[in-house]
């Protein structure tokens, strides 16, 4: 499974916007996306050993309840030394260590983050809208140039179709996309079973 990312509106608690770059070298690790999507579906600081068993029952596709504890302990460990001071530097979490806990900042509640998940034979939207400008193109020229099959329909109806199937392809990556952000479904979208 491969996955792209999208990033929408982020700045840190500084008011200052988070760079491209910074946002996508946060989010390059797997470990830290489920981090951030725990953070976004909590409503108050989360301790991290709580977080540590969310993210250990995701990586092992098992539920929190069958998390053991030497797997959930190497998880901790990891992110207490590596994932949550960089997520903390780049003031995306406030990291209490004398209470042990973690909550997201302003600027991770308002960072909008779509990760497409793709499994096997799927294709990218962003590949889908190119071969669908190029199907309308071919029939507007089939149309345009008389080809046999073609030459009864009016460029009118070329407008139609390629209306038409912008829009409801349109509609659909809206709703797919609703499922793919971080932080909106129990599971990370990664991990989500496309059926």
């Amino acid at each position: 499974m491969s996955s792209d990312l999208a990033v929408v509106n982020g700045s840190n608690s500084n008011g200052r916007e988070l760079s491209e770059d910074e946002i996508f070298e946060v989010l390059s690790n797997r470990r830290r996306r489920f981090v951030i999507h725990a953070l976004k579906r909590a409503e108050e600081p989360i301790e991290v050993s709580e977080l540590s068993t969310h993210v250990t029952a995701w990586e092992l596709d098992v539920e929190p309840e069958a998390v053991e504890y030497e797997d959930r302990r190497n998880v901790y460990s990891t992110l207490q030394r590596t994932h949550l001071p960089k997520l903390e530097e780049k003031d995306v979490v406030d990291l209490d260590e004398e209470e042990n806990v973690v909550e997201a900042t302003h600027a991770l509640r308002n960072l909008d983050i779509y990760i497409e998940a793709l499994e096997g034979r799927e294709i990218p939207w962003s590949l889908y809208y190119v071969g669908l400008a190029g199907v309308a193109l071919a029939l507007l020229l089939a149309v345009a140039t008389g080809v046999p099959g073609f030459a009864s329909f009016e460029s009118l109806d070329v407008g139609v179709f390629t209306a038409t199937a912008f829009g409801v392809s349109s509609v659909v990556h809206h709703v797919v996309g609703r499922r793919a952000r971080l932080g909106d479904t129990e599971k990370p979208p990664e991990l989500r079973k496309i059926e």
